[in-house]
């Protein structure tokens, strides 16, 4: 049975008081998280340290970014090994936002999570397509590319750490969410796409995620999709009630 996770990426937002706050009143809720879901946190990578020292935590954390080099005259990069050290299990690679702010290459995410794996970090790499690829019917080859680029050089055992989010670009902070069949047709896609490089009995493991414009009205739709294991969460995330109510309806 697939792993069920529910995380949370607050992007850039929140001082360091309000991402506490955030935390206490997340904690409200935890008698009503199924031990069945993981719950994990992608705070800004300055937070990490403070909230890896919450106590009896009911979360895991990931960074949001990383670079592909493990140390060096980088300056105001992160690698994963210091995330590693840290005891930082997750790194989210491949972001959109990283993609089209910052010009991240498919060549440079690889690397990425190649640096994420050789530092027992494990990525959440994610993919998706444009409004104009979706609507000149490219969406498909677009997240094929992608997923080539990044995961077909990893061998199995490799492959078995990283979680795939799938992000329609259209859907991200628009508050247009892809409707249940189109999230569905696509994480199968990504499913049977790994099915015919890697096997099925590993694709059936590796959990596969939907981002964009995931919030508490959406949520149980989309997570009740035989192929959606759960979502990689923007705005709704920041809102104390509005998450525990998706991480709820994830299990």
């Amino acid at each position: 049975m697939r792993q069920k996770i529910v995380a949370g990426n607050w992007k850039m937002n929140k001082d360091i008081d309000e991402a506490m706050e955030l935390v206490v009143s997340l904690e409200q809720y935890r008698h009503d998280f199924s031990q069945d879901v993981k719950v994990i946190l992608a705070p800004p990578s300055l937070y990490l340290a403070n909230l890896e020292m919450v106590e009896e935590p009911f979360f895991e954390l990931s960074a949001q970014n990383c670079s592909h080099h493990d140390y060096g005259a980088f300056t105001g990069e992160i690698s994963p090994a210091m995330l590693h050290s840290m005891n930082i299990g997750y790194c989210i690679v491949g972001h959109s936002e990283r993609r089209q702010y910052y010009h991240e290459t498919d060549e440079m995410i690889a690397k990425k999570i190649d640096a994420c794996l050789r530092n027992h970090v494990r990525p959440i790499f994610c993919c998706g397509e444009m409004l104009e690829q979706r609507n000149g019917k490219h969406h498909f080859v677009t997240v094929l590319h992608q997923v080539e680029h990044a995961l077909f050089h990893l061998k199995k055992d490799e492959m078995k750490q990283v979680v795939i989010a799938y992000e329609p670009v259209w859907a991200i902070g628009t508050g247009v969410t892809a409707s249940s069949d189109q999230a569905e047709e696509m994480h199968g896609f990504i499913r049977d796409t790994l099915i015919n490089h890697f096997g099925e009995e590993l694709a059936a493991e590796i959990p596969i995620l939907y981002g964009g414009s995931v919030n508490a009205q959406n949520s149980a739709e989309l997570f009740a999709c035989p192929n959606v294991d759960g979502g990689l969460v923007g705005g709704a995330s920041l809102k104390a009630k509005d998450f525990a109510q998706i991480i709820v309806s994830a299990s």
